[in-house]
């Protein structure tokens, strides 16, 4: 009788892709880039409307899956109006934070480098067509992120801080 249990043990968790086949493809077949905390300054830099999908862990998220197949038929549906990039797993919540992002999967909309909108969740074709022509035609707007509200370098200093 043979004792070798080898055979039966699977790879250690850190050695399988975190990255799943369907967010790979779009950026091998459809002309995606990965964005990462590192690379993020560089990719707010191109111009033109972009969309950054942050997708979150699959098994969590499996509806982020369905997303990754529709991104690529919503830039076809629009003509190739917005190219994409895809949050690398590693950095998704940092860039999320910077957009108030937090659902997943979530589509954010940026034009030349400043932020429209985002668009959260998996929603039926008719209203991802809808909600992305909005974006389109939508001007620039401040990222709804939690933070200290902003104050007029006019503003009178009656405040106590």
């Amino acid at each position: 009788m043979n004792n070798d249990l080898s055979m039966l043990q699977t790879p250690a968790p850190h050695t399988l892709s975190l990255t799943p086949p369907l967010m790979q493809r779009l950026v091998n077949e459809f002309g995606a880039c990965w964005v990462d905390e590192n690379t993020l300054a560089s990719f707010l830099q191109r111009s033109g409307d972009y969309v950054l999908f942050i997708g979150g862990d699959p098994i969590r998220f499996p509806e982020c899956l369905d997303v990754a197949v529709i991104l690529p038929e919503l830039q076809k549906q629009f003509g190739g109006r917005f190219n994409v990039g895809v949050a690398q797993r590693n950095s998704e919540d940092a860039i999320a934070k910077r957009y108030g992002a937090n659902r997943r999967p979530s589509l954010i909309f940026l034009r030349d480098g400043q932020y429209v909108t985002t668009v959260a969740g998996m929603l039926d074709w008719d209203v991802y067509v809808h909600e992305v022509e909005k974006a389109l035609s939508a001007p620039v707007s401040r990222p709804p992120t939690i933070g200290i509200p902003l104050v007029s370098a006019q503003a009178t200093n009656n405040s106590c801080h």
